[in-house]
């Protein structure tokens, strides 16, 4: 059974809604998922995951959260080469350019991507909730 974490920040609960669907679809694909937020988890814990699901919502000019969320990921970035990780959030404005450049980041990193990433604006509906755990099920 693969064991996933699920690590995510959220400051208005929308990218938490949709890190919980993430754990929905790892466990209706049958993987083990655990939900953890930013602040607890560090790069002594990649290695005891098989994949690792982040999300994180777009900050500032479309910025990833600076004051939890990226110093833990910029902790971990050295060990997501040959990781597979996944990649959600939510926006209030802009396009999407904080994930797609984020996504690049982990790709240059050697991270292997197990789907794209899925964002939506503001509060996910029930489409972005459905392709959320379509990506839980894709890092199993």
């Amino acid at each position: 059974m693969s064991k996933i974490a699920v690590v995510y920040w959220s400051g208005t609960g929308n990218t938490e809604a949709m890190a919980n669907a993430v754990v929905d679809g790892i466990e209706a694909a049958g993987g083990q998922a655990e939900l953890i937020t930013a602040s607890t988890f560090d790069a002594d814990k990649m290695d005891n995951y098989d994949a690792v699901a982040f999300g994180c919502p777009s900050m500032g000019s479309e910025e990833l959260e600076d004051g939890e969320f990226l110093p833990m990921f910029e902790g971990v970035e050295p060990k997501l080469g040959g990781k597979k990780i996944a990649l959600f959030g939510s926006y209030g404005w802009g396009d999407g350019e904080w994930m797609r450049t984020w996504n690049d980041r982990c790709i240059s990193d050697g991270a292997v991507m197990a789907a794209d990433f899925v964002i939506c604006n503001d509060a996910p509906d029930d489409e972005a909730v459905e392709a959320c755990k379509a990506l839980g099920a894709a890092l199993v």
